[in-house]
């Protein structure tokens, strides 16, 4: 795309001024390489156990910001088509998204609003801000509404460290429908077919000024009880040493938890479990 086929040089696409957004750059001049168009004929839908699925995420805010998790398995109807599937990504320096829903859309959704926010940012010169972000991930779930219509859905959930929010506020969660409604949660929420069991965990076990590691713990808590009730969420895998992925977003950046990190908090929560089958009471 990035060469005119007459000659080898840049189109006049790339010199006429236009909006800063990549997506309607796409849309405009080579609509054809967009994840978000129709795949299949019109009255036509997927059959829901053909396609990989992504099930439970989840976002809490905590002391320094915002955590984000998620678990490791994809389903196709009663099969499991992947038990390390990555769910949870960052977007930029300071910003993360995980998603629920149509394994194959939404891996590239997440690399084009990637691309989205670095082109905005070369472009106007600046970040664009958190709001700007959220409105920009809907507008392109907005799009892909034709294909959810069909059965092939994306539910994101996007968090950022936002620095312009008061002390204590800088974590934000944000989820969306498959119609790109945008809406913002306060100190915690979940998506896809876990997320009842998981969101009434963390309804017991989310407080205001959680530390790292307890908002650690207690997203995999609530991991657990939707690995528990949803067959289409994975628990901690002990013997093949998977485990849910969960990283953090603050004042420094996005950082992912270290594998070994993960694996011992997992493995505390496990024993826990032994002696507590249901999960720890909620906190006073």
């Amino acid at each position: 795309m990035t060469w005119n086929e007459n000659g080898g040089r840049l189109g006049e696409e790339f010199f006429t001024p236009g909006s800063s957004s990549f997506t309607e750059f796409l849309a405009a001049h080579r609509p054809e390489l967009l994840s978000t168009r129709r795949v299949l004929p019109d009255g036509v839908r997927a059959a829901p156990d053909q396609v990989p699925h992504g099930t439970t995420v989840l976002a809490l805010s905590y002391r320094d910001g915002v955590l984000i998790a998620g678990d490791r398995r994809a389903t196709m109807g009663n099969l499991i088509a992947q038990r390390d599937l990555e769910k949870v990504h960052p977007a930029d320096d300071h910003t993360a998204v995980a998603f629920a829903g149509t394994v194959g859309l939404a891996l590239d959704m997440v690399k084009l609003y990637q691309v989205e926010l670095t082109h905005f940012e070369k472009i106007e010169g600046v970040a664009m801000t958190l709001d700007g972000k959220a409105r920009r991930l809907a507008g392109m779930i907005r799009q892909n509404l034709g294909q959810a219509m069909q059965g092939l859905a994306v539910v994101p959930l996007l968090t950022g460290y936002d620095p312009s929010a008061p002390e204590g506020e800088r974590g934000r969660i944000f989820s969306f429908d498959i119609a790109g409604g945008l809406y913002e949660k306060t100190g915690f929420h979940a998506e896809g077919s876990g997320s009842p069991y998981a969101r009434g965990a963390l309804k017991k076990l989310f407080r205001k000024g959680l530390d790292r590691r307890e908002a650690a713990l207690a997203a995999l808590q609530a991991l657990w009880d939707a690995a528990d009730d949803d067959s289409a969420t994975g628990g901690p895998d002990i013997n093949r040493r998977i485990f849910p992925i969960v990283s953090v977003i603050t004042e420094d950046g996005f950082e992912r938890l270290s594998e070994p990190e993960t694996e011992a908090l997992s493995r505390e929560m496990v024993e826990q479990r032994r002696n507590r089958p249901d999960g720890p009471n909620a906190t006073p």
